[in-house]
C-alpha cells in the first residue's frame, strides 16, 4: 500500500513567500511491520551482506550489563502486548570491556527504492546502517556504523549470511528493531526555523505568525514547526531537525567541508505535535483531525527503536569525500 502525506493546512509560502528559496524534497520512508528480504529496503529485516564478508564489529571498551533480554522472548512478548522477562547477562559469553561487539543491524536502503538516496563511494547505491548494541562511557553513548555497497557486485556473491552474528542478549527491548516495509514518499519540506537556519527578519515573521495562530484558535493551533516544515519519521535527505539541541555546524573532521544529510532515523513517526503528517491511508475518512487516526499505538511507532532519550538521529556524510567517516547526530 502506498502512503500518502495529506496536503498542508496551508500554503506555506501564500504565508512566507520567503520560503520559496528554500523548499527542498525528502522522502518520507513511512515504516511499517511486514517481512521484508534481503533484497528488500526496510528497517529491521535481513541484511544483503555476502557470507564471506566480516560482519562489523565494535572494538571500543563497553559498559558491563548484568542482565538483558534474549530476543526471542522480546517478539513474543510484543506478539502476546506483555512485556519480555529479563536475564542475567550470561558470563561466559559476555563482551566484557574491551570487545569486539557484533554491530546490530538496523536498516538498508536502495537508491532504486528510495528517492532522493545520495549515492555512495563510487557510486554505491545501498546503503546499510548499524549500530553497537552496548553502551560506551558514563553517558551510555552509542556508536553507529554505515556501510556503502554497490547492489550489482554485492548480487555476484551468490551465497548470503543468515543470521548474522549478535550479542547472547539485548540491553533494552527497544534495541531490537520490528522488522519494517518501507512506502517511500517524496514530500516538500522547509527548514527548521531559529538562529543561524533561517534569517532573523524570517523568523520573527515565524513565531508572530505562531502566537496569533495560539491566539486564535488555542490548542488546534496550527504551528510552523509541527505542521509546515518537517515532517516527522524516518526520512533520507531534507533538512535536519533541531528540536533538542537548536541548529548546530556539521562539518567533516576530515576536511571541515559542511556535511550533507543523509537520513534521520526516528523512534516515533508521529506524536501528539505533528499528528496532521499522518498519511491518508492510515485515517478513518468519515472524520477529522487527529480523531481520524486509525491503531495510534502502532502508527507511533512501528520500528519499536528509540534514539538517545526519543530524539531523531541524524547521519550527515561528506560531499567532498565519500570515502570520509560520516557523523551521527542526536538532535
Amino acid at each position: 500500500m502506498t502512503r500518502t502525506t495529506p496536503a498542508r493546512p496551508i500554503s506555506v509560502e501564500a504565508v512566507f513567500p520567503e520560503l520559496d528559496a528554500y523548499r527542498g524534497r525528502v522522502t518520507r520512508l513511512h515504516p511499517r511491520p511486514g517481512a521484508p528480504g534481503i533484497r528488500d529496503s526496510h528497517v529491521g529485516g535481513p541484511l544483503l551482506w555476502p557470507y564471506d564478508d566480516p560482519w562489523p564489529v565494535c572494538h571500543e571498551q563497553h559498559r558491563i550489563e548484568t542482565e538483558g533480554y534474549a530476543p526471542d522472548e522480546i517478539r513474543s512478548a510484543r506478539d502476546s502486548g506483555g512485556w519480555p522477562p529479563s536475564r542475567p547477562w550470561p558470563d561466559a559469553e559476555s563482551p566484557g570491556t574491551e570487545g569486539p561487539v557484533p554491530f546490530a543491524g538496523l536498516a538498508q536502503f536502495f537508491r532504486r527504492d528510495v528517492p532522493g538516496l545520495a549515492s555512495g563511494p563510487d557510486g554505491a547505491d545501498l546503503a546499510q546502517i548499524f549500530r553497537c548494541p552496548l553502551t560506551h562511557g558514563p553517558h551510555l553513548e552509542r556508536r553507529y556504523h554505515l556501510r556503502w555497497r554497490k547492489t550489482d557486485e554485492t548480487e555476484h556473491a551468490g551465497r548470503f549470511l543468515d543470521p548474522p552474528p549478535r550479542t547472547p542478549l539485548l540491553r533494552a527491548e527497544q534495541e531490537l528493531p520490528e522488522p519494517c516495509v518501507l512506502h517511500p514518499e517524496e514530500v516538500d519540506t522547509y527548514p527548521w526555523a531559529e538562529d543561524g537556519v533561517l534569517p532573523a527578519p524570517l523568523i520573527a515573521r515565524i513565531d508572530a505568525w505562531d502566537d496569533a495562530q495560539i491566539s486564535e484558535r488555542g490548542p488546534h493551533a496550527l504551528n510552523y514547526q509541527s505542521d509546515l516544515s518537517i515532517p516527522p519519521g524516518w526520512r533520507v535527505g531534507g533538512y535536519p531537525s533541531w528540536a533538542s539541541t537548536g541548529p548546530m555546524a556539521v562539518d567533516c573532521d576530515s576536511c571541515s567541508t559542511p556535511m550533507r544529510l543523509l537520513l534521520t532515523a526516528e523512534g516515533a513517526e508521529t506524536d501528539a505535535g505533528s499528528h496532521s503528517w499522518v498519511p491518508c491511508e492510515d485515517r478513518d475518512p468519515a472524520l477529522d483531525g487527529k480523531a481520524s487516526i486509525q491503531d495510534w499505538s502502532s502508527l507511533a511507532q512501528p520500528t519499536r527503536l528509540r534514539f538517545g532519550r526519543d530524539r531523531d538521529l541524524h547521519v550527515f556524510v561528506c560531499p567532498a569525500d565519500g570515502e570520509h567517516p560520516p557523523r551521527w547526530v542526536l538532535a
